[in-house]
């Protein structure tokens, strides 16, 4: 393989010759870069990393001591078929994340631009995280996730395999979930229950207070009114008024499968 000049590429690293590595890469000592990926330019690849066969990393990504991105999944059903790994933009993934390509002849496990995966966390087979989404040291997700832009796991949380995760929601350290989390609000505990609606979080995002306040309602509509979700649902329909926060909201609910995570008091699912 020729090494172009503006890469620094350490002599103990092993990098296999289909390897596809972009202009300003950094590689350090005993990183390993398998057959058939693809490194991004300007991505910085720490000691003793492991990139994996079929994954392809986007640019600017930093990855931190003995991380192990792309390997076979954790999965019985896995049978060696070809599956992939893709990382976007701008991600830092700190000492000893994880991350598992998907299971199924050409599945994805697909990671969004700008992620944040602090150290010991894990995105397992077919999962899909969405942009901005940080994940506190520990945190874990089983497989078949989608986790989606700007939701903030907490330390050592543990999140349920075919669960999904809302946009801007924010799940604390420790909680248990198993069902799906709506979008906007806050998660706590083990079991999980819904605590609020993430208004800090909305505020920090910049969602004007016309918006937050409608979200609010919604969340006393869905969870203060003891409706079933689908009449909850058409009562927002009439009462709010309509957005872009809203109508996610409301998309999102009319998706939900496995149920989603109730209030303290119980409530409903």
């Amino acid at each position: 393989m020729t090494v172009m000049p503006m890469r620094k590429i350490h002599e103990t690293a092993i990098i296999h010759p289909s390897a596809v590595i972009g202009k300003d890469v950094e590689i350090r000592p005993y990183a390993v870069i398998d057959e058939d990926t693809v490194i991004g330019d300007g991505c910085k690849i720490g000691p003793h990393v492991v990139i994996h066969r079929y994954t392809t990393v986007g640019k600017n990504c930093r990855f931190f001591p003995g991380c192990s991105i792309g390997a076979e999944p954790q999965d019985l059903k896995f049978a060696g078929e070809k599956s992939y790994t893709f990382i976007g933009d701008g991600g830092i993934f700190r000492e000893y994340c994880t991350v598992n390509r998907a299971t199924g002849e050409g599945n994805e496990t697909h990671i969004g631009n700008n992620i944040l995966m602090m150290a010991y966390t894990h995105v397992a087979h077919n999962c899909i995280v969405g942009n901005n989404v940080i994940m506190s040291n520990v945190a874990t997700l089983a497989g078949h996730i989608i986790i989606e832009d700007r939701a903030v796991l907490g330390g050592l949380c543990a999140i349920h395999q075919f669960c999904k995760v809302g946009r801007n929601a924010m799940i604390g350290g420790m909680a248990r979930v198993s069902q799906d989390v709506p979008p906007f609000m806050i998660v706590a505990g083990d079991p999980a229950f819904v605590s609020g609606l993430n208004s800090v979080g909305l505020a920090r995002a910049g969602m004007p207070q016309d918006q937050r306040n409608e979200l609010k309602k919604a969340f006393r509509i869905l969870y203060h009114s003891g409706l079933p979700m689908h009449e909850a649902i058409a009562i927002m329909e009439q009462e709010l008024e309509s957005s872009e926060p809203v109508e996610h909201l409301m998309r999102f609910l009319r998706s939900v499968e496995r149920g989603i995570i109730r209030t303290r008091k119980g409530g409903w699912q």
